[in-house]
């Protein structure tokens, strides 16, 4: 069973998540920023994995730390679950549409961290979230992962509908990329 345990505690946050990534998309979310748990929601639905996150920190100053650091934990968190990543597809993509909106995630597990996100959001907030924080929050996460992780919305006006296709899309292509589809490790290298 690929499942995980992270917890993370520094003198900003304190994050604690459990995953299984064979497991039907059931959550328990609380950041204390309703509109980021809302779309850790629609990851794990939408990617099929498990997902308990409890996280806490100094959302009084801002909603920077929290975000940034469940990245963080987060990729942790699913990197120990991939272990040594044989049999696994590698690769994913998905095209999300929502309403006026298209987003596109194309990503590589490939062990080298690049992230590459293209939108722009008219609103400085979405509920209670900082716009600027989904591409902060797909950084982390990419960083910690190591993984070549490719966000786009090609068009949309709602800031929310973009944001929720950019997440769906996201778990749809990673759910692709963690499929087991063999037993042999997907590279020439010898390594992920």
């Amino acid at each position: 069973m690929r499942t995980a345990t992270i917890t993370r505690n520094t003198k900003e946050t304190q994050i604690h998540i459990e995953l299984n990534l064979d497991g039907t998309g059931v959550f328990s979310i609380g950041t204390g920023i309703g509109f980021f748990d809302h779309m850790l929601e629609q990851l794990s639905r939408h990617s099929g994995m498990d997902l308990s996150i409890q996280a806490n920190g100094d959302i009084h100053i801002d909603d920077h730390h929290v975000v940034e650091d469940v990245g963080i934990a987060l990729g942790q968190a699913i990197a120990d679950a991939l272990g040594d990543k044989k049999g696994i597809s590698r690769y994913g993509y998905f095209y999300c549409p929502m309403d006026e909106t298209l987003a596109r995630t194309v990503l590589d597990l490939s062990g080298r961290p690049y992230c590459i996100f293209n939108s722009s959001f008219q609103r400085a907030k979405i509920g209670t979230l900082s716009s600027e924080m989904i591409r902060e929050f797909f950084i982390a996460l990419t960083n910690s992962l190591k993984a070549n992780i490719h966000i786009e919305v090609l068009y949309g006006v709602n800031d929310h509908h973009k944001s929720e296709a950019i997440f769906k899309s996201f778990a749809r292509a990673f759910k692709q990329a963690v499929t087991v589809s063999g037993n042999e490790l997907p590279t020439t290298k010898g390594m992920l």
